[in-house]
């Protein structure tokens, strides 16, 4: 690891990632991890941040439901409205979008940069 990733704190990286995307003008969301149970694989705080092309940088659950948080981000940039998504074992939609870990996860996704209101 760099010095400067070292220096970063958790997620700051897919902040700056955020922030440059959205001086390109790029439709973008961010996901947050807001809340955690069990044994979540990402702490509250991370970060993945998406654009309308469906690029994105970051993790906010190691993977298990990326896929899903990334369909749901695109609805969040063209509805523009923020949405509080909720994945875990005792949700059955965990088995769907893979969250068999054991934890459950809450996530923010909030539109960012491009066109404003």
């Amino acid at each position: 690891m760099s010095e400067t990733t070292a220096s970063l704190l958790p997620g700051q990286d897919v902040l700056e990632t955020a922030e440059t995307w959205a001086r390109e003008g790029r439709l973008t969301a961010l996901a947050t991890v807001i809340e955690t149970w069990g044994s979540a694989p990402r702490p509250v705080g991370s970060h993945l941040v998406i654009d309308s092309d469906g690029q994105f940088e970051g993790s906010v659950s190691g993977g298990c439901v990326e896929g899903a948080v990334i369909t749901e981000a695109l609805d969040v940039i063209e509805s523009r409205v923020p949405k509080i998504l909720e994945f875990g074992v005792a949700d059955e939609t965990a088995w769907r979008v893979g969250l068999s870990c054991g934890g459950r996860i809450r996530v923010y996704v909030e539109p960012l940069g491009g066109a404003t209101l």
